[in-house]
């Protein structure tokens, strides 16, 4: 039983020596709730402070990302006009030669080939001969 009564009376000691120590302020002898209002009070003036900034560098990026875009958007439309234009350069080409050089070759052999045909048929007078073999 002793023992008991040892173990009760260490640790109440350890206790009341624990609580006789008081925290010292550095600040001088302003208690913790006047400390703990002041530095509320900072932080909330702090915390206004930040988002005013926050809202000043949103709208500067706003303006900037319009800029940007504005630029890219008159560059893409000067882009859009020079490939219009380049599109109908194209297809006016296009139009005026319409066949390869190989189907103009084809087109001038078949021309010659019935202006041939047409000169054979008046060449021979018109009337047809019955024409023989000998054998």
């Amino acid at each position: 039983m002793r023992l008991r009564q040892l173990c009760l009376l260490a640790v109440l000691t350890i206790g009341a020596t624990a609580h006789a120590e008081e925290p010292s302020y550095s600040g001088g002898s302003a208690p913790l709730s006047l400390s703990a209002d002041a530095q509320v009070t900072e932080l909330q003036q702090r915390l206004k402070e930040s988002e005013r900034q926050r809202e000043a560098l949103g709208k500067q990026l706003q303006s900037a990302d319009a800029a940007r875009e504005s630029v890219q958007l008159s560059r893409l439309r000067q882009e859009n006009q020079r490939l219009a234009q380049q599109l109908k350069e194209t297809q006016g080409g296009a139009l005026t030669r319409w066949l390869t050089e190989q189907q103009q070759w084809f087109v001038i052999g078949a021309a010659v080939a019935l202006i041939a045909l047409l000169c054979g048929i008046f060449a021979s007078g018109g009337h047809r001969r019955r024409r023989q073999w000998l054998n």
